[in-house]
């Protein structure tokens, strides 16, 4: 049950506000002078104070209040406290309310009213110090997690992502295959890194390969390896990521861009450990653990017939969803201020045009967006135009990405670098050159 202490020199106000709020089932407590108020908010369990603003006889100023008030609200800055006012220190109420009180209440007060002010205070305490518990375990869970385990130097602070490293970790030494899923640039990679790293395989080779970057007609040689002569231009044999992945970990980055062929090696491959080389008949065979990661509703690339739903549940032992960084607007400005670095600093401004961006491209957004401001800022302190936010948000106003205004303005944001372009609008410069193509739009190398 909430308790409200009640400070006022006048027994009968005392008596008259306990029977209020005990008629209500609210517990009370009183005191009559502002020392035995102190003695008893030191004593703990106090949720809320009700306090007269005059203590002494023939006095009106106020100035009794506002000392009692600050003294409290040094010792217990999240108190909620409802000032009891005659009208002639109303005034005084009214600075104190907005140097940090809660309320102030005329005498006499209005019993529907102040019973209504005292609840939503109570309400909005309560969900105050639900949030202050719960960003307490949460940061004791992130300072637990960087003490165990290896994190690969991921920055975050939000709910959100303390949830998805633990998963991270506690899956990390199962050994099974596991699917990451999230949007381009939302630190897929970093989370498969921080797997492997505090996996049994940690000391083993670890491999990455992005679909999404190479020809379909490569992937399955970049995979499994390539006999010479298999396709053009392989003059010598060469391993896949497979055979060099050997006793370690291989991190399949955009795997929904895997064509059928290669999907179905895949399939065997983590099935049996067997494969072969393109242009060979020799079986091979490897112990590797798959970690897979992809942009893409795979879900509904088995039901269009895009993707095996076998090897879809093969991959997907477990998965995890990087949320994206709007969903974890508490890691922005601890990731900014790392990108930065020494010698440049945000300002206030900056900071808040940050926290306020939508970042469809994600971390890897923000990345390209503080190399930018570092370069375009005059002196150590970034400002809002250095970031070039606007440029980008009209980059980003329309979810198509196959709008060709959409992808001219993101290469006019990027000044024409592809690689830049295809960041902020969260795809691969392979991706985008695709579409540019189709588009016939122009754009420089990265």
């Amino acid at each position: 049950m909430p308790r409200i202490l009640i400070i006022d020199d006048n027994p009968a106000t005392i008596t008259a506000l306990e029977v209020l709020f005990n008629r209500h089932g609210l517990e009370t407590v009183g005191a009559e002078t502002p020392e035995e108020g102190l003695a008893i908010l030191d004593q703990g369990g106090v949720d809320l104070v009700v306090q007269d603003m005059n203590f002494s006889a023939d006095t009106t100023s106020g100035d009794e209040g506002t000392e009692l008030y600050c003294e409290i609200r040094e010792a217990h800055p999240d108190l909620p406290i409802i000032l009891l006012t005659a009208w002639t220190d109303v005034d005084t109420a009214v600075m104190l309310v907005r140097s940090g009180a809660a309320d102030y209440v005329g005498k006499p007060w209005d019993d529907d009213r102040l019973l209504t002010t005292v609840r939503n205070l109570l309400d909005l305490h309560d969900l105050k110090r639900y949030k202050r518990s719960s960003e307490s375990r949460q940061q004791r869970t992130r300072i637990k997690l960087a003490e165990d385990f290896d994190l690969a130097g991921l920055v975050f602070e939000s709910a959100e992502m303390v949830e998805v490293v633990n998963l991270a970790t506690r899956v990390a030494r199962s050994d099974v295959p596991v699917l990451l899923t999230g949007p381009s640039g939302a630190g897929k990679g970093k989370l498969a890194e921080i797997i492997q790293r505090n996996s049994a395989r940690s000391d083993r080779p670890f491999v990455q390969v992005n679909a999404g970057a190479l020809p379909a007609e490569l992937i399955e040689a970049e995979l499994f390896g390539a006999e010479a002569g298999a396709y053009t231009g392989a003059g010598q044999a060469r391993a896949g990521r497979f055979e060099t992945a050997d006793g370690g970990t291989l991190f399949l980055d955009e795997i929904g861009n895997l064509p059928p062929e290669g999907q179905m090696k895949l399939l065997r491959v983590l099935e049996s450990g067997e494969f072969e080389r393109l242009g060979s008949s020799k079986t091979r065979k490897v112990d590797v653990r798959v970690i897979s990661a992809t942009n893409a509703d795979l879900r509904t690339d088995i039901e269009e017939g895009r993707f095996r739903e076998d090897l879809f549940y093969r991959l997907n032992v477990i998965e995890i969803e990087v949320p994206p960084l709007s969903r974890r607007r508490d890691d922005i400005l601890p990731l900014a201020r790392h990108l930065i670095g020494e010698g440049h600093q945000l300002s206030e401004q900056a900071a808040s045009a940050l926290e306020q961006y939508d970042w469809p491209g994600n971390v890897r957004e923000l990345a390209n967006v503080i190399e930018r401001a570092r370069l375009m800022a005059d002196g150590p302190v970034i400002l809002p135009q250095h970031l070039g936010l606007k440029a980008r948000a009209k980059a980003s106003a329309t979810a198509d990405d196959d709008d060709p205004d959409t992808i001219a303005a993101a290469l006019e944001a990027a000044d024409g670098n592809v690689s830049q372009a295809a960041r902020s609008l969260g795809l691969s410069r392979q991706a985008l050159y695709r579409r540019m193509e189709k588009l016939g739009i122009g754009g420089e190398e990265a």
